[in-house]
């Protein structure tokens, strides 16, 4: 249920009450996630060597596996270069494996061109939940601002991403400016997602025809829950052929809004709130990245890390009120 639902009353509604089940389970994972051995494991030695380079150009020392754990533990524990490079070091001095440690410089160029896996893909189908969020950018400060009168050369990045309903797993991203429409990504972020689509979930951002061809043209059965406009009015051949947004005016003008919600099956968006906090409560709110390949890198890097945290496990509850 919306926030902005019985506004006027809603002091009055009592807070919903959850139990954990799972307690003593996901206790475990809980301290399991701040584990080293977690972030940095055996098979990221194994492969820490690049393999020899066959073609022509200068061979690299590291792996890309060894990359991506130096730039996965820097989103983990919010490090900058320089201090990544000095845990890694302390790391493999307690193992004892003779391996070098990749500078600061050579962790931002490689993260130029890092290819991150993207999360495991299942046959059935996925109720995908779709939404935007904002990241800030490294720059002057509200402070400078605020004293000088300068403006921010650099201000914030909006990040688009699509969020598996089931297991809260974040299973595609775009890193856009601030000024980019959500509709428009929506074609972006079904092209990183092979697994059919049950539904697709999105707010009143979505209410675009663009958004519903592009999700009719790749899955033709897939229901599209987007709630219309205020003003939006049915189509000509609504009375022959409604399509699922004229559907939709006709069960809000039936059951209401709220009504509508219940039975569409748009109270499922609450997942795709939920990896927004997360991301930014684990990783922070801000890209410290300075070129576009970069934070595109970084930005995957911590949604990498977020759904290995979510496969070591997540809390099961029900509601006691």
């Amino acid at each position: 249920m919306p926030f902005k639902a019985n506004a006027a009353r809603r002091h009055r509604i009592p807070k919903q009450r959850y139990r954990v089940t799972n307690w003593a389970e996901y206790d475990a994972v809980l301290r399991q996630r701040g584990s080293l051995t977690v972030w940095f494991s055996a098979e990221a030695i194994a492969a820490w060597r690049a393999e020899p380079r066959t073609t022509r150009g200068g061979q690299a020392h590291y792996s890309a596996l060894a990359i991506q754990t130096a730039l996965t533990l820097r989103a983990v524990f919010r490090l900058a270069l320089r201090q990544t490079k000095g845990l890694i070091g302390s790391v493999l001095q307690l193992l004892g494996p003779d391996l070098a440690v990749p500078d600061h410089s050579t962790l931002s160029r490689r993260a130029e061109t890092l290819e991150v896996p993207r999360p495991n893909q299942h046959a059935e189908p996925v109720h995908l939940l779709v939404d935007s969020t904002g990241l800030q950018l490294c720059g002057p400060g509200e402070w400078l601002i605020e004293k000088h009168g300068t403006r921010r050369r650099r201000t914030w990045r909006k990040l688009h991403m699509a969020v598996d309903a089931e297991t809260g797993q974040i299973l595609a991203t775009e890193l856009t400016g601030s000024e980019v429409d959500d509709g428009s990504q929506v074609e972006p972020l079904l092209d990183q997602i092979p697994s059919p689509l049950a539904s697709f979930v999105g707010d009143g951002a979505y209410d675009q025809a663009g958004v519903y061809a592009a999700v009719a043209k790749r899955y033709p059965n897939a229901a599209v829950i987007v709630p219309p406009r205020s003003t939006a009015v049915l189509s000509e051949m609504a009375s022959r052929a409604p399509t699922q947004r004229d559907r939709h005016l006709q069960s809000i003008a039936e059951h209401g809004r709220m009504g509508w919600q219940k039975r569409s099956g748009y109270t499922r968006r609450a997942p795709v709130e939920a990896a927004i906090s997360r991301l930014k409560r684990v990783n922070g709110t801000a890209l410290r990245s300075r070129t576009k390949h970069r934070r595109a890198t970084e930005v995957a890097i911590a949604v990498h890390a977020l759904n290995r945290t979510l496969e070591l496990g997540c809390p099961k509850s029900i509601r006691i009120a």
